[in-house]
């Protein structure tokens, strides 16, 4: 099976800091996502939300488990799909970009659908669901340090 590719992105006029500090706090992503609801698992070796830390979140009757593979302040948080939808090897990069205007987010998944046929059809699903999450997320970092956002 072929893999799926999703790329979104939005602009933000809020720091790199602040859309990290967003990120890397997932009690913050049902308030900029549509996801319902989330909980910690199990932390970092170090206490927090960065690398190895398990979160759990909720949206209807679906339950993804994720791990943070990646956490670099201000840069970058990725994570993979340990269980929840019907795709193998599920991994999102999200990538924090400096402009001249405030931060660049670009958010990049890929993935393998476990029943063949069905990875367009995900794609598009989870793309519409990204590009609101990244919308949400650059609109949440704004408001926060009180600026206009914008999407890209």
């Amino acid at each position: 099976m072929a893999v799926q590719d999703i790329d979104v992105s939005a602009t933000t006029a809020a720091s790199p800091h602040t859309v990290h500090a967003l990120l890397v706090d997932g009690a913050t992503w049902p308030t900029w996502s549509p996801l319902g609801s989330f909980e910690l698992e199990r932390p970092a070796d170090d206490g927090s939300e960065g690398a190895g830390a398990i979160r759990i979140f909720r949206t209807g009757r679906l339950r993804n488990r994720e791990r943070i593979v990646e956490c670099v302040p201000g840069r970058r948080l990725s994570y993979v799909l340990l269980e929840g939808m019907a795709v193998r090897g599920y991994r999102a990069d999200i990538d924090l970009t400096e402009t001249a205007d405030g931060t660049r987010i670009r958010w990049h998944s890929t993935f393998r659908a476990k029943m063949p046929g069905m990875g367009g059809v995900y794609r598009r699903s989870l793309t519409t669901f990204l590009q609101r999450s990244v919308d949400g997320l650059a609109e949440r970092a704004a408001a926060l340090e009180g600026r206009a956002a914008g999407n890209g």
